[in-house]
């Protein structure tokens, strides 16, 4: 780590920094101002993120205060997820922070990749007590929490599924209510398919996400218990009736072409009016309120997916800000990441553009953020609030998708999927399939007994995504 005593010129400009920020009535975040880091090149990876079009904005005024300056590389999500994952398996120091990717957290975590970061968060020397770590939400934070209860990610955005209904019209026309159960949504999504051209329900490609909650509603999961338990647990009657139920709703209420759909064209989809029940995480489906594009601002809910009748398992997700295990300048990221997620700038970001998915629940909670969240009467934080703090409330429902063994089962669960909304096999069958595949894949990694051997995860594929 170098050391560089500060130039008079940058002196005047972290002063001039602080002193507009003050004006503007906003205090500048509990960073190192003493210029003890000027002249350290922070580099960074992560992935392309509207949170980070944002904050980049605001990067040159960490560099002022500091004399550092940030390299932050930014690529494609499976881009940088494959790059992530050779740059921390192999042991690399190119980076000194980078993303924590939800589905790789447990792994990387597990296997000592990242730097324990309560040795910087609770320790005063590095970080004031107004910072306030346990201000993340501990729903977000449980993927970067590792089994000795240690931290090695700090979340910085939040996904929360929710129900977005765009033609509340037309609901009312027809004598529908708002579903609160599966059953209920079946109904629903029958009475209204077809109706002035709308669609009773939209989904996109991505079943390993969507379906899950439907299998945990019915009593069922992906393992059979993670993660101590990660044998598949794709057959049993539960996540049948599950794939059953979410296949027909795709099937016969959902877009023709709907298993060839991205998230963009479900959203497209459903902003325009053309589908009524669009159920994926809150930045998807609060745009019927926000777009600009949106034509159903008026006539549009955000509200709770249904519960299922053993339970109610919306799921939710979140991605952490971490330091490399052998990163070379690891005080300095950390003076980065204490200033990114500080809840000074994640106020700032809030108010500036209107960006919701934080994970301090200070500033979800704050009034500012009810104000900016509160569109058409509906409190859109209090829903993400609710949704992100549910698994840290009984059971951590999620720990299915952080093991590092999912992505090979979550490969045969949208494969089982298609096979069923396609016509090919009835969901029995084809969940027998997935079974049997996602049993082959984690044998071949050598993740369950019987297989070849070999280090678990080694077939990951790296691109897969939330």
């Amino acid at each position: 780590m170098r050391s560089v005593a500060p130039t008079r010129r940058q002196l005047l400009q972290a002063a001039g920094a602080t002193a507009a920020l003050a004006g503007a009535g906003l205090a500048f975040p509990a960073i190192a101002q003493s210029m003890k880091f000027a002249g350290v090149k922070l580099r960074g990876a992560t992935y392309q993120h509207g949170f980070f079009n944002h904050l980049k904005k605001y990067i040159p005024e960490f560099e002022q205060a500091t004399g550092m300056t940030v390299d932050l590389q930014v690529s494609a999500f499976p881009i940088y997820n494959q790059q992530a994952d050779l740059e921390l398996s192999s042991g690399g120091s190119s980076w000194d922070f980078c993303n924590v990717t939800f589905i790789f957290a447990a792994r990387w975590v597990a296997a000592g990749l990242l730097q324990d970061l309560d040795t910087f968060a609770h320790d005063a020397k590095y970080t004031p007590a107004s910072w306030k770590p346990d201000d993340f939400v501990k729903g977000a934070q449980l993927p970067y929490v590792g089994a000795n209860g240690r931290t090695y990610g700090y979340s910085w955005e939040g996904g929360a599924m929710l129900m977005g209904i765009s033609r509340m019209d037309l609901m009312k026309k027809y004598g529908q209510k708002v579903p609160t159960t599966f059953d209920e949504l079946g109904k629903v999504a029958e009475a209204i398919h077809g109706k002035e051209d709308v669609t009773g329900f939209v989904s996109s490609n991505l079943h390993h996400w969507f379906l899950p909650p439907y299998m945990q509603g019915f009593g069922g999961d992906v393992f059979v218990n993670p993660p101590s338990n990660i044998t598949p647990a794709l057959d049993t009657p539960a996540a049948i009736e599950a794939t059953d139920f979410y296949s027909r709703l795709l099937a016969k209420y959902s877009p023709q072409g709907v298993l060839g759909y991205t998230e963009d064209q479900a959203r497209a989809a459903l902003i325009g009016g053309r589908s009524n029940i669009f159920i994926h995480s809150s930045s998807w489906v609060t745009a019927m309120l926000t777009a600009p594009e949106s034509k159903v601002k008026d006539t549009a809910l955000v509200t709770r997916m249904p519960a299922g009748p053993k339970g109610d398992f919306p799921a939710s997700n979140s991605q952490g800000l971490g330091i490399p295990k052998n990163a070379k300048n690891k005080e300095a990221a950390w003076e980065f990441i204490k200033w990114a997620l500080s809840p000074e700038i994640s106020a700032r970001i809030v108010k500036d553009t209107g960006h919701s998915s934080i994970c301090r629940r200070s500033i979800i909670e704050s009034a500012d953020y009810k104000k900016i969240n509160t569109i058409n009467g509906q409190d859109l934080g209090k829903l993400y609030l609710d949704v992100l703090d549910q698994p840290a409330k009984t059971r951590n429902y999620m720990a299915y998708r952080t093991v590092k063994e999912f992505p090979l089962v979550g490969d045969a669960i949208n494969k089982g999927v298609e096979r069923v909304v396609s016509g090919q096999m009835k969901a029995a069958d084809s969940m027998k399939a997935a079974q049997e595949a996602a049993l082959d894949a984690l044998r071949r990694a050598g993740a369950v007994p019987g297989g070849e051997g070999g280090p678990a995860g080694r077939h990951r594929p790296a691109g897969s995504k939330v």
